[in-house]
């Protein structure tokens, strides 16, 4: 918790981290209003930028949610009018103040009408009728927490552009009048599909940024991991959110082997097994069997690509690592979810398992060729497998490919590294 020591911008940023979601939830629940709740959120964080300066409360979370409540307030007397503005007063000056938690108290000890608002708010922001973009950056947004400029920077935009697309975003889900509400049983898991999606989405480019000169993100993955957490512990009995958090945390173990003194990704095969976070891998492993025990999703392709991530983590070597139980594991996410990008990886493992030019084979067949014929790795995967078979020249041409379609300058010098290689 934080302490009179503190500085206020970090006691505030320390809060707005765990308590953003709680708040903005709360506040969307009574007002039925994102852009409402988030304004007043927001007003209530710049006004603790004043007042913290001098004393920090000792309950902050439950100090930013109250004024938040005032500030909602203050907006609706100057901007609503007629009936709206009656019911939107009723609400707010009748809110229940007893549903102000402490911030250090655990999610998984909140009441059911707490745990039901981050939820909702969660389904609202990824609702399906949203683009992937909306979903995305509303999620990082208003259950994140984090900045307009923020979001941009992590996504390599104009901060203008990011907030025009947060703008049109809200305004779909006020003129479509988009509901905040807990799907029915029929429905949930269709819409826990979607949320996993926008949360794998946010960490697949914080782990590997498709474009820019950085390589990770770890602003990204890790704010994708704190919202898996948050998912998991609001439902914590639904095995695919399990897998998912398992996949990111066996995955992000490897972060600090995953790149070089330059920025350069260094291959699973030669990363440095020491750097590997071994209580994050012990994590995942428990988080995936607890997802296995519960078995409410079985054959859930995040299950396969948990195991997979795990198995990866857990080979002390690379020699050690299990390509046989691994290409077994991608034929059964190939039968569950079948993806060009999940036959690719198929394509590696029994290059791994049988022979170079098994997975060529398999790699050079269509539709697969032609479906990912514009995709780098695709091309990078042909060289590696032409290189191990003793074709440079080949493996050159398909370097040469993989390099025109990078647009990660951190990639690209791991490929020129990769295809001098060949001549040596």
């Amino acid at each position: 918790m934080p302490t009179e020591h503190q500085p206020a911008a970090q006691a505030l940023a320390q809060v707005v981290r765990r308590e953003w979601p709680q708040v903005v939830a709360s506040l969307v629940r009574v007002t039925g209003d994102l852009s409402l709740a988030e304004d007043a959120a927001q007003d209530a964080a710049v006004e603790a930028m004043t007042s913290w300066e001098t004393a920090i409360p000792d309950r902050p979370g439950a100090w930013i949610t109250t004024v938040a409540r005032r500030r909602a307030i203050d907006r609706i007397r100057r901007e609503a009018t007629g009936r709206r503005k009656t019911e939107l007063l009723a609400r707010l000056e009748a809110w229940d103040q007893r549903q102000i938690q402490d911030p250090v108290e655990n999610l998984t000890g909140l009441d059911t009408s707490l745990r039901d608002d981050q939820l909702r708010l969660i389904f609202g922001c990824c609702h399906p009728t949203l683009t992937t973009e909306a979903q995305v950056a509303l999620t990082l947004r208003s259950v994140g927490g984090l900045t307009t400029k923020e979001i941009a920077h992590a996504f390599l935009l104009p901060e203008a552009t990011m907030a025009q697309r947060l703008v049109r975003a809200k305004r779909k889900i006020a003129t479509a009048a988009i509901p905040f509400v807990l799907p029915s049983d029929a429905d949930l898991l269709d819409r826990l599909e979607v949320v996993h999606s926008v949360l794998y989405l946010i960490f697949n480019e914080g782990y590997a940024a498709s474009a820019g000169d950085s390589h990770m993100r770890s602003d990204l993955f890790s704010e994708a991991i704190r919202l898996a957490r948050l998912l998991a512990e609001l439902v914590p009995d639904d095995a695919a959110t399990l897998a998912l958090l398992a996949l990111m945390l066996s995955t992000d173990a490897r972060a600090l082997a995953r790149t070089d003194s330059q920025g350069v990704p260094v291959l699973l095969e030669d990363q440095d097994r020491s750097l590997w976070d071994g209580d994050m891998i012990a994590e995942a492993s428990a988080t995936l069997d607890r997802s296995l025990r519960l078995n409410n999703h079985a054959g859930n392709p995040l299950q396969f690509q948990a195991a997979i991530a795990q198995l990866h983590a857990e080979a002390r070597s690379a020699s050690e690592t299990d390509w046989h139980q691994i290409q077994l594991l991608y034929e059964r996410l190939q039968q569950a979810h079948p993806t060009p990008v999940v036959d690719l990886n198929h394509a590696v493992a029994v290059s791994m398992v049988q022979s170079p030019a098994a997975g060529l084979a398999l790699l050079d067949t269509a539709p697969l060729a032609d479906e990912l014929v514009e995709y780098h790795y695709y091309h990078s995967a042909r060289a590696d497998m032409l290189g191990r078979m003793g074709k440079p020249e080949q493996a050159a041409a398909a370097y040469d490919r993989a390099l025109d379609l990078t647009k990660s300058e951190p990639e690209r010098t791991l490929l020129e590294r990769k295809r001098a290689r060949l001549s040596q």
